[in-house]
């Protein structure tokens, strides 16, 4: 019978006495739970549970699907002394059994952890201490610079063992080369055939640059585990005891013993160590995401403080600061344009490549170029807060994700060690007693090759690798992946939804036709104009800018009259204007049949037609519409390269949305759908075995972005819609889309390729090693390539071309 626990979970969203009651009696109702109180005064509940029929994360689903939230906080560490992925699955299990911590997910690539933890339960101390007591160090994330800093110590550190071991072990390879008859004719002094010169060189690699593989090993055995120190403590103490052993006997004997194995040991760690150096270079570059992104920022702002203007550090910005820019400097901070008016490079954000026009009112953002014209702005939105910073926060988040696929790997790597072991073992056996009877040596040095040869590390950096390389670049194409769970799926989906307005159109309606009759058209749209002014109706304001646009001056209306669902009426220069539907006109007798089939094809083709009347008497009409992107229809064209298929739902009328969809290519289309019904369709495309993506504007389109199995948002580069959806395309452009999905399928491929080339070298590896055709230092050399190399491939990911 298992000991019952006792947790205390803090709860949000309890509005009184009953919502406590009503969570107790369903924390009650649950099969486990012995006993459940909930203080509503406190909002805390103290739940009683017997682990075994009730997890942690389980209590806090029932109180969330009674309505109500738990308080869960996240805390990032950097992890030192990991050396293979069975290191980071035995953190991983360690942390996750903690009473508190609800989730743990450790990644061995970029050496960190990433935690959700229930604060009343379980202190960040705690978690430190159980880190520690596995074997390891944690240390809470630290900010920008400081972590690339430890990186960089780390690869120094890992440089000076690896120059130290190799001086002292030349003379060990050196010595090997008389071992062989073809290698005779190196002239070699005869004192380094010295066992006991041979012991001086390979005690201090042996047990001081080697003594990071004993305590790994030891604390690894200690926690009832195995990973790759062990394999690595077991194969070089193994040569190097059974040559101390020999060195022993050759006392008081004349000849120096030729079959010493001080080298194997020494170049083994020595390789080994190279091998790390190489992975820890590799590792750092695949940062480089970050480190671009983090580049991009501005490293001082010149502020306005009691009057003076003053130079300080960006990270002294506060919310409230008056802020001036300067043509060519970058903005520091999100904020709003208070005085000025210039044009705004926003590629970093956008990927347009031209500048924006802004002026007083205007929202700009962190990072974004200045190009001409002073600015002075109020400083909105800073440090973490910033567009950027929460760009840089998505990326981190999905390079130190696990993918579903991880999750294969990292169960083999959690049994990968006491299957070598057992195996090295079993191989020595067979060469000891019946291939090679009696001879010891011989038999040794096939179990050393099996124990250096099969090494977790490839595997463990197979996925991981590939999943911050392939999140890093889509990242510089502009789409953001909020997890390494969704680069995976991405690559499945057989179905895009796309919803129409501001996703296939523009989102913002335009003037796209004038037709002027028994008046010039540049006074008939002084007249428009000098009328719709007043109107604050969108159509009106697209009317109102079109004509600006066309350089004509607007006249002030002397009488403005709104008349919801119809129209308006003005009196403009002493005229009479009628602006509107063909019922305003019926109303105001105004004869306007002759024109109706004018404004069929004009609506047949997704516009919106306004008839325009002048003193009672027709004089023409304008056309506005939301005009589509003008990469939608190649955006569409690829998607059907691509065996996807596409479809368009929205809530406007059948006729326009037929309109648009023609235009783009797309032929499915679900028209005059209610916000709420779209998940719904979503549901139905899913209940037909599709993958569906659906992409919307991460606001209205909320409900199906969460059912969809990939939910992505149209970012603008302002507001990145950051929680709408699963992916966020910081660009307009729907080509982004089609990218998306191609960075997804070759990530998935890199990260087969990866998985493959570990499983098959360790699947070959292994049975060459035991026939007795690898030298244990040649078995070295090929594990320390292998983690390299997946890498290396992981890497080609940050050039992926998407066209």
């Amino acid at each position: 019978m298992s000991a019952s626990k006792q947790t205390a979970i803090q709860i949000k969203g309890m509005t009184c006495a009953a919502c406590a009651n009503r969570i107790e009696k369903g924390l009650k109702r649950m099969e486990g739970v012995e006993e459940a109180n909930v203080n509503f005064a406190v909002e805390k509940a103290v739940v009683t549970y017997d682990p075994e029929k009730v997890t942690l994360s389980q209590l806090e689903e029932r109180i969330e699907k009674l309505g109500y939230a738990t308080v869960k906080e996240q805390i990032d560490f950097q992890i030192a002394g990991m050396t293979c992925a069975a290191c980071a699955n035995r953190i991983e299990k360690g942390l996750s059994k903690m009473p508190g911590v609800t989730e743990a997910t450790v990644n061995f690539a970029l050496e960190t952890a990433h935690l959700e933890y229930l604060p009343a339960e379980v202190s960040i101390e705690d978690m430190v201490c159980k880190v520690e007591k596995l074997g390891y160090k944690a240390v809470p994330k630290q900010e920008d610079g400081q972590e690339e800093n430890h990186r960089r110590q780390e690869i120094n550190r890992q440089k000076r063992k690896f120059i130290i071991s190799a001086i002292l072990s030349f003379p060990l390879l050196w010595s090997m080369a008389g071992h062989f008859s073809f290698t005779s004719f190196i002239w070699m002094p005869e004192w380094l055939m010295n066992p006991w010169v041979q012991f001086a060189l390979a005690t201090p690699i042996q047990f001081i640059i080697g003594a990071q593989f004993y305590i790994g090993a030891y604390k690894a055995l200690r926690n009832k585990s195995a990973n790759m120190d062990v394999l690595v403590a077991l194969g070089t103490s193994a040569a190097y005891f059974y040559s101390l052993y020999l060195t022993i006997l050759s006392i008081g004997q004349a000849h120096h013993a030729p079959e010493m194995y001080y080298e194997t040991s020494a170049i083994l760690i020595t390789l080994i160590l190279l091998g790390k150096l190489f992975e820890a270079l590799a590792k750092g570059r695949t940062s480089k995401a970050i480190e671009t992104l983090m580049g991009l920022r501005a490293k001082q702002a010149l502020v306005i403080r009691n009057g003076q203007e003053m130079l300080v550090p960006v990270e002294e910005v506060i919310v409230g600061d008056m802020i001036v820019i300067k043509p060519g400097e970058k903005i520091p901070v999100d904020g709003e344009i208070i005085e000025g008016r210039s044009s705004i490079d926003e590629s970093m954000l956008t990927g347009e490549s031209v500048p924006v026009e802004k002026q007083v009112g205007a929202n700009v953002f962190g990072a974004t170029v200045n190009k001409n014209g002073v600015l002075k702005i109020r400083a909105t939105k800073v440090g973490r807060e910033t567009a950027l910073a929460q760009i840089i926060k998505v990326v981190e988040e999905a390079q130190g994700s696990k993918a579903p696929i991880q999750r294969i790997a990292d169960r083999i790597s959690g049994i990968f060690v006491p299957i070598v072991v057992g195996i090295a073992v079993l191989v020595f056996l067979i060469w000891y007693f019946w291939l090679v009877p009696g001879d010891f040596a011989n038999a040794l040095e096939k179990l050393i090759a099996v124990l250096v040869i099969a090494c977790p590390c490839a595997l463990g950096l197979a996925t991981p690798t590939s999943i911050m390389a392939g999140s890093g670049r889509a990242a510089e194409l502009g789409i953001l992946f909020k997890g390494g769970e969704y680069l995976e799926i991405a690559h499945r989906v057989d179905t895009v939804v796309f919803d129409k307005t501001g996703t296939v159109t523009k989102g913002k309606p335009e003037l796209t036709d004038v037709v002027a009759e028994s008046i010039e058209e540049a006074e008939f749209l002084r007249l428009v104009g000098g009328t719709e002014k007043n109107s604050e109706h969108p159509l009106a304001e697209a009317m109102v800018v079109g004509i600006e646009e066309k350089g004509i001056a607007l006249p002030s209306a002397e009488q403005f009259e709104a008349i919801p669902g119809y129209g308006v009426r003005a009196v403009v220069e002493g005229k009479e204007v009628l602006i509107g539907t063909r019922k305003l006109m019926e109303t105001y007798g105004v004869d306007v049949k002759r024109v109706y089939g004018r404004m069929d094809v004009l609506e047949d083709e997704g516009k919106t037609a306004m008839l325009v009347a002048v003193d009672r008497k027709y004089a023409g009409l304008v056309a506005v519409a939301d005009t589509v992107k003008e990469t939608s229809r190649e955006a569409v064209a690829r998607l059907k390269r691509m065996n996807i298929d596409v479809m368009m739902i929205t809530g406007d009328n059948e006729r326009t949305a037929q309109a648009i969809a023609r235009e783009v290519g797309i032929k499915q289309v679900r028209a005059e759908v209610l916000p709420e019904d779209k998940a719904e369709e979503v549901r139905n495309l899913q209940a037909q075995g599709k993958k569906v993506a659906m992409v919307g504007d991460g606001i209205n389109d909320a409900p199906a972005l969460a059912v969809a199995d990939v939910g992505i948002a149209m970012g603008t580069g302002t507001d990145v819609a950051m929680e709408a959806g699963d992916i966020t395309l910081m660009r307009g452009d729907l080509n982004s889309i089609a990218d998306a999905f191609v960075m997804s399928r070759k990530t998935m491929t890199n990260i087969k390729q990866n998985l493959f080339w570990a499983l098959a070298y360790n699947s070959l590896g292994i049975p060459i090693a035991a026939a007795g055709f690898l030298a244990p230092w040649v078995a070295g050399a090929a594990m320390a390539l292998s983690s390299v190399s997946v890498v290396l491939n992981a890497l080609r990911l940050q050039k992926a071309k998407v066209e």
